[in-house]
């Protein structure tokens, strides 16, 4: 188990191939629609979220905004604002988001994740990658899980030691 309080087992199969400049996007193996509305509603049910635009990315992504007040998080457990995840449209269906530093490289180690080309330049944080959308019903639950992680740093909750 990781400070975080998450288990990530190795992703099955190779990563799926995904644009290497902006928009940054998962080009192949793409989640079918049903998990990611299915993503979508449990995203949109955290509390103290507002759902909207991204500040960031295509007009189809719809994005998690924390309400200021409770936005406690480190500056590069966010996007933009206070938006720390969005998830991109439906041909898409990858998401990017801001995960403590330790959870980030445990993700991308893990076959989950890269790191964001902004971030890889060195222009944003390495906090700031790319999830895969899920293929399956488990892997619903692991890309759920990251989001969780994702909403917990936003709110300044996450473990102390995540670097």
């Amino acid at each position: 188990m990781t400070d975080e309080g998450l288990n990530l087992h190795v992703r099955p199969g190779p990563r799926p191939d995904t644009g290497p400049a902006m928009p940054h996007q998962q080009l192949t193996d793409n989640p079918p629609v049903e998990l990611q509305e299915e993503l979508w509603r449990r995203m949109s049910s955290l509390e103290g979220v507002r759902t909207g635009p991204s500040g960031v990315s295509l007009p189809e992504t719809r994005a998690l905004h924390l309400d200021p007040e409770l936005a406690a998080g480190p500056p590069e457990g966010f996007m933009v604002g206070t938006e720390f995840a969005h998830l991109h449209g439906p041909d898409d269906g990858s998401l990017h988001m801001a995960l403590p530093a330790k959870l980030a490289r445990e993700a991308i180690d893990r076959g989950w994740a890269e790191l964001h080309p902004l971030a890889r330049a060195g222009r944003l944080p390495e906090t700031l990658v790319m999830v895969y959308g899920p293929r399956d019903a488990d892997e619903l639950e692991t890309v759920w899980s990251l989001v969780a992680a994702s909403y917990e740093n936003a709110r300044g909750r996450a473990a102390a030691d995540s670097s």
